[in-house]
């Protein structure tokens, strides 16, 4: 009962903040706070069952200030209500992969980051780059200023990188902490591995401190909590954390809660294919329908992703705002 007080609550505030028309758009709509409230929800409901179940939100640093600008103030709400940001493209990638990104994006995004960072939470940065002297330079620079960073040599996140040979700031330590994460590894496209087992094998066989996979594997059907458990095992004997990607700022036809018939009668909330993604669609995602399949309910995925033993959730598409506005 509690946990439907929580939801309703959130329902009552969206509703409260703006009127929308039939197809939940509305003049004036705050697009960037419809989404800080819709990551709050998911917060506020996961950690009801798990206090220490972690929220970290990918891109969106405008988020974290009060008026979206550099020189904001924190959105304290916000900011509480989330363990870390990840950020693509911070120092590689921004433009094409490979390539620096420039240094006045680089320079915005990190007054944001910083915000975050001096509020106690952890920055997990992706990079993409793959020449060994880039991948090495990446590491060097969120290191020093105190980011965990994934170097990735490919965008598609489809395997472990063979370099460096070890994970950058490997160490034997059991993980249980978000604070605790040296290293990340980002893993969420497992169509390169025929099997559940050789997956499984593949991550246990590494030292990374936090693995960031998808809930399911390519054949559709999701991981075990028994499958979660044994992927926590580090090749050192050590322990790490798992963390399972979820898109909310687009619904995805390959996913469980698809309706086919969407293809010729779309609800109101779902809007147009990305044109960079096929089978990515926007969503209106300050849609009281859309957020219900995400959480609030025993069906929703954020349930699926908890019953699965996932020690957290990482939020993508948190810049959807930015296509609306």
């Amino acid at each position: 009962m509690d946990k439907i007080i929580i939801f309703l609550s959130m329902i009552l505030i969206i509703a409260s903040s703006c009127s929308d028309d039939e197809d939940g758009n509305s003049n004036g709509m705050d697009y960037k706070e419809e989404m800080r409230e819709f990551v709050i929800g998911i917060s506020q409901w996961a950690k009801y069952e798990n206090p220490d179940f972690l929220v970290i939100p990918q891109n969106g640093a405008e988020l974290i200030t009060l008026n979206g600008e550099e020189d904001g103030p924190p959105h304290a709400e916000y900011l509480n209500s989330i363990d870390g940001n990840g950020q693509e493209d911070l120092f590689y990638g921004y433009d094409n992969d490979d390539e620096p990104t420039p240094a006045n994006e680089r320079e915005y995004l990190q007054s944001f980051l910083d915000i975050s960072k001096d509020h106690g939470n952890i920055i997990l940065v992706t990079d993409y780059c793959s020449t060994s002297s880039r991948m090495d330079d990446s590491y060097a620079q969120n290191h020093s200023n105190g980011y965990i960073s994934f170097a990735a040599d490919h965008r598609e996140l489809d395997h472990i990188p063979g370099y460096p040979d070890h994970p950058y700031q490997e160490n034997h330590e059991q993980v249980n902490t978000l604070s605790g994460v040296k290293n990340f590894l980002y893993l969420i496209n497992p169509e390169q591995y025929q099997s559940r087992l050789e997956f499984i094998q593949a991550v246990t066989s590494s030292n990374y401190d936090l693995v960031i996979m998808d809930l399911f594997f390519q054949d559709g059907t999701a991981f075990t909590a028994e499958e979660i458990d044994q992927l926590r095992s580090k090749a050192n004997g050590g322990k790490r954390l798992v963390v399972c990607y979820m898109s909310i700022g687009e619904a995805e036809n390959y996913r469980y809660y698809w309706n086919t018939a969407w293809y010729n009668e779309k609800p109101v909330w779902l809007d147009g294919e990305n044109p960079d993604w096929e089978g990515n669609y926007k969503v209106k995602y300050w849609h009281e329908d859309w957020q219900y399949i995400i959480y609030g309910s025993d069906d929703s995925y954020l349930t699926r992703i908890l019953n699965a033993g996932f020690d957290g959730v990482y939020l993508d598409i948190i810049d959807a705002f930015e296509y609306y506005e």
